[in-house]
């Protein structure tokens, strides 16, 4: 009996320096990946130790954190489109706008810890659109070409598949091939393309959200160059250069260019003219695989050069 009288102090002084157990809270899904325009739960669990109506706030990260629920109300953004039962937050139709890292927090003032708190992170994926593509009309034999396809607003980002005339294209893994595919950047890139490169291409996202997309194809042509017409436009430059100097050194001894004498200027400009008008020729003979060059248009001086040789 005397034993059992001395330890019962013992046990009460012992079960009042026992620490209390606070108030605890936690998420059973503390990372949620939802579809837009889907439903998104944001679960928050939470045990008070006394408090049995304690509050409850939502919070969301950013810039600058902000409320979305306190006081007993939806704010911001949330307000008319979310719900709540018990702390578990439920948002309906979600969009990008609503991603982001919330946090969960439960304050208990008569408990002996009052405060606690979880965070839940929301990520809205979002699927492929139409990628844009740039894929060049025409090219020269032997040139470098670059086509580019890219969708900015898929989450996740978007990986990307070439077609060439409906047939995809794949990553060669020689390290001699003539093109490389960046899957990630949508990049199709030829080192040196040749007549066979001739085709249409198109560009597949895809990013495991929803449906692929496809870019409309463009047909692409790979033409040579005209290696006799651009020797023969170089010839006919360099034998307008020769006769110039050397008609006009002849008529520099007949004193043509003397002091005074108005040839030497209309010498000067006729040549000019007509080197003018084989560079334009030979500029367009190096752009005849461009289907859209224009010819740029004749001096004005020209003419006047032409008109006073008439005269």
């Amino acid at each position: 009996m005397e034993g059992t009288s001395l330890c019962l102090p013992v046990v009460i002084l012992l079960m009042q320096c026992s620490p209390s157990a606070p108030v605890t809270v936690s998420s059973s899904k503390p990372k949620v990946e939802v579809h837009e325009y889907a439903d998104a739960v944001l679960s928050c669990e939470f045990r008070t130790e006394k408090d049995q109506n304690p509050r409850i706030e939502w919070k969301k990260k950013g810039k600058d954190v902000s409320f979305v629920y306190y006081e007993g109300r939806f704010r911001g953004p949330l307000e008319g489109r979310a719900s709540i039962d018990g702390a578990t937050v439920k948002l309906r139709k979600v969009t990008q706008e609503d991603a982001g890292e919330y946090r969960c927090e439960i304050s208990a003032p008569l408990d002996s810890v009052s405060l606690g708190e979880t965070n839940v992170t929301l990520k809205v994926l979002v699927p492929p659109q139409i990628p844009s593509c740039d894929i060049p009309s025409s090219a020269v034999t032997g040139s470098v070409v670059q086509l580019h396809c890219r969708d900015r607003h898929s989450i996740p980002p978007a990986t990307y598949s070439w077609f060439k005339d409906n047939k995809k294209m794949n990553q060669p893994r020689q390290t001699n091939a003539t093109y490389k595919i960046d899957s990630n950047t949508g990049l199709l890139e030829f080192k040196a393309v040749a007549k066979e490169d001739t085709g249409r291409y198109s560009c597949l996202a895809s990013n495991g959200v929803g449906l692929p997309q496809m870019c409309k194809g463009k047909h692409m042509t790979i033409e040579d160059v005209n290696v006799a017409a651009v020797v023969a436009g170089v010839v006919v430059v360099f034998l307008i250069v020769v006769i110039c100097g050397c008609g006009g050194f002849l008529l520099n001894r007949n004193g043509f260019f003397s002091p005074g004498h108005r040839g030497r200027s209309f010498w000067i400009s006729q040549c000019h003219g007509a080197a003018h008008i084989s560079s334009q020729t030979l500029h367009r003979t190096e752009d005849t695989s461009n289907v859209n060059y224009v010819p740029p248009p004749q001096e004005p001086q020209d003419f006047k050069h032409t008109q006073s040789f008439m005269l």
